[in-house]
Parts: C-alpha cells; structure tokens; sequence
C-alpha cells in the first residue's frame, strides 16, 4: 500500500513551469508531491533554480488536494531555523493543512552561499538537532528565546500559526540521522531503498511513522533518447549522499561524474516506456517498508508527457503491482 508522489524539481525547470506541472501531477492522479529547495542546480545541464519556497506558495494556491513537502530544507545556512518555522507556517496555512516541512543537515552545493565555511558531518547533524527544536517550540506559539551551541533566539513569536503545525520529516542516510530522526522526526525521508536505514530509525523512536523515499526516473518513449536525458542530467545521482553533500559547485559534481557512463546510468535508473521496468524500480522500497515514494522525472521540458502517460499508464500498473487500488 504504497503511495506513489510527483517531485517538482527545482534544479531543471523555472517557477512557473514547475507550479503548472504539479497542477497536472494533481489532475493525473499522483497522492502527494515533494519540492527540492536548492541554490544551484547539480549540474549546468539542468539549468534552473528558483526559490522553493515561493514556488510552494504558489503552488499551494493553483493546487486544492495534493499535499506538498520540501524534499529537503536545510534549516541551519543558508536559513535560520526560526525563519524555516515562520515559512512553514505560512505554508501550512496557504495550502489548508497540506504541508510537511521535510528537513536535512544540508549540502555545501547550496549552503556555502553564505559563507561561513562547511563543518564536519557531527557538527552539521547538532546544528540540525538544535534547528528542528527551535522550530518546534516556535510552533507551539509563544515567545521563544534560546541561547544555543549553534543558534540565537531573541525573543521570537509566529503570529499567524494553522492549527496544526505542520510534520517535520528528517533526511537520513547513517545511524547519526537516523538516530535524530527517530528521536525528533515525524516521519523519515530516504533517497535509497536500504531497510537498514528505517530499521535504525524504528530502534530510535520511528516505528509506525511515515517513511517516504524518493526515485529518478526517464520516461520516454525512445529508450536511447531517455538514457541520454538522464546521463546528461542525473548521473550525479549514484555519488552517495556522503560524496554529494560535500561537493561545492556543479562543477564539481562535472568532475566528479566525469567517467560515469550512459550504461552505468541505465541500470541504476528507468528508463524508457515500459512500465513494468519503473514497477520493477519501486518495488525494492516496498519490500523494504517505505510507506511513500515519489517519483523525479528527468528533464523539465518532460513532464508534459511524462505526466499524461502517468495517469493513462504508469500510475495504475504501479498501483495494481503495491496492491492499492
């Protein structure tokens, strides 16, 4: 009984494009939807990167049912967690109760903007711990002032709070974050079907909480055409998050990705029309407790089609192979 998701992609369309996309997402059929919140792109190729957060704005506004999610937010650079809190809430409120604040210790890609240099994963993972509390407490309503390791609160209040603070979901890829996740989260966020991972975090605190995971994707009707969209745009992908959240610069990620091959691509991402090779690729995070999956389709010139053939094709194979009708 998984729940199948649509991920507007902020690194490979511009603003307007992604809010119509998501309103097609909604009328194909798709059970929620997740944003990324990035400054750069992760590679040239893919050519974008607005603000998230406006863009959810605006999106919550076209949309009336699909629920919304960054996928994910670092709350501790390039944002104070008590500004996260204050857009969260406004978010929440905006989209009727159809937020979730999805939050991460982040990536120097997008943080070092900020200056300040990039501390150690440990270093990060406090950083993030202390964030998710002052977002919290901030939910509650109330004045809060907090003198932390990290962070300085004076005297902070949210004056428009829905009545329901929105989930906060934590990013997670070691026994660190899954530990933080489990104690402080709501629900997990996860990039690879490991059921290690959401076993760490049901020992921390996290059974019976929502687990989503996320999946690539290349839809097109010429498998060739496909394999060569998602070389160009998402070979950066297989790096592991130990290798990605360190990274500076698309550049870097050029030059790190420089020898991954069009073949090594395609077994690691589907590609093609053939929907029973896209069912084949969620099945793993069923079979390892993910109870959401949202899909990226690679290329934002794509979604158009990708987005009709969802609907007509993609979306009731996969719900007849997890058994959800």
């Amino acid at each position: 009984m998984v729940q199948i998701g649509y991920t507007m992609m902020t690194e490979q369309a511009g603003p307007r494009e992604l809010v119509g996309h998501l309103v097609r997402a909604e009328e194909a059929g798709f059970d929620f939807s997740v944003t990324s919140d990035h400054y750069f792109p992760w590679l040239r190729s893919q050519g974008h990167s607005p603000y998230a957060w406006a863009v959810l704005g605006a999106a919550a506004q076209a949309t009336s049912r699909i629920p919304l999610m960054t996928y994910v937010t670092c709350p501790t650079f390039r944002y104070h967690p008590a500004v996260v809190a204050q857009k969260a809430a406004t978010l929440q409120l905006l989209s009727e109760g159809r937020f979730r604040l999805g939050l991460g210790s982040g990536e120097n890609l997008n943080e070092h903007v900020v200056g300040g240099g990039w501390p150690s994963v440990d270093v990060r993972h406090e950083m993030l711990q202390e964030a998710v509390e002052i977002i919290r407490a901030l939910f509650e309503g109330g004045h809060v002032n907090h003198r932390g390791t990290h962070f300085d609160v004076e005297s902070a209040r949210l004056w428009d709070l829905p009545d329901t603070a929105p989930p906060i979901g934590i990013a997670v890829s070691g026994e660190r974050s899954c530990a933080l996740a489990g104690e402080h989260a709501d629900l997990v966020i996860a990039t690879e079907p490991k059921a290690g991972l959401l076993e760490s975090f049901d020992r921390h605190g996290g059974a019976g909480k929502p687990r989503v995971g996320q999946l690539p994707v290349s839809y097109d009707p010429d498998r060739d055409t496909a394999i060569k969209r998602a070389h160009a745009q998402f070979r950066w992908f297989g790096n592991g998050w130990k290798v990605n959240s360190e990274l500076p610069h698309p550049d870097s990620f050029e030059a790190a990705t420089q020898f991954v091959t069009p073949d090594d691509v395609a077994e690691s991402i589907p590609c093609g029309d053939d929907p029973d090779a896209f069912v084949e690729a969620v099945r793993p995070y069923a079979e390892a407790g993910f109870t959401e999956v949202a899909l990226v389709q690679i290329g934002g010139e794509t979604q158009p089609a990708f987005l009709d053939w969802s609907e007509k094709t993609l979306l009731p194979a996969l719900r007849e192979a997890l058994g959800r009708s």
